[in-house]
């Protein structure tokens, strides 16, 4: 597969299609169960606040993992994203209730690279919250 999008069609300044990913206990406990990441901080609220968490948190993984999301659904195939890099900023609470917690992501093209390639800066945030900083993908377009 090849991205969808043509590197000729793109100019910095693009915005991506922007995603909200819905965040539940139940998704931490698939998604530990994937992972092989059993850490109580991301099931456990007793023992998360235990060690000064405000609540049971989410992944780091995880939500980078949904953060990139925008960039896939955009280029229109994962395997276009060639660098990808985050630094974790602040934690997505996940409370134990029916709505859980909720990942806000857009992106834009922030450059044109060499041999069709684009970065993408993103912003990720959750309860007002930016929760990824340095946020960015390298993607090689059509």
């Amino acid at each position: 597969m090849t991205a969808k999008i043509s590197y000729a069609d793109v100019e910095v300044g693009t915005e991506l299609p922007p995603g909200t990913f819905p965040v539940t206990r139940a998704t931490l406990v698939q998604y530990a169960g994937a992972s092989g990441d059993f850490n109580p901080i991301h099931w456990n609220e007793k023992f998360a606040v235990e060690v000064g968490l405000p609540d049971v948190i989410a992944h780091g993984m995880f939500t980078m993992a949904e953060a990139v999301r925008v960039v896939t659904d955009w280029a229109g195939d994962p395997g276009a994203v060639v660098e990808y890099g985050v630094r974790f900023t602040k934690p997505v609470v996940v409370p134990n209730d029916d709505k859980g917690a909720v990942i806000e992501v857009s992106g834009k093209v922030a450059a044109k690279l060499d041999d069709n390639t684009v970065r993408v800066d993103l912003i990720a945030t959750s309860a007002g919250q930016k929760v990824l900083g340095m946020s960015r993908a390298v993607v090689r377009l059509a």
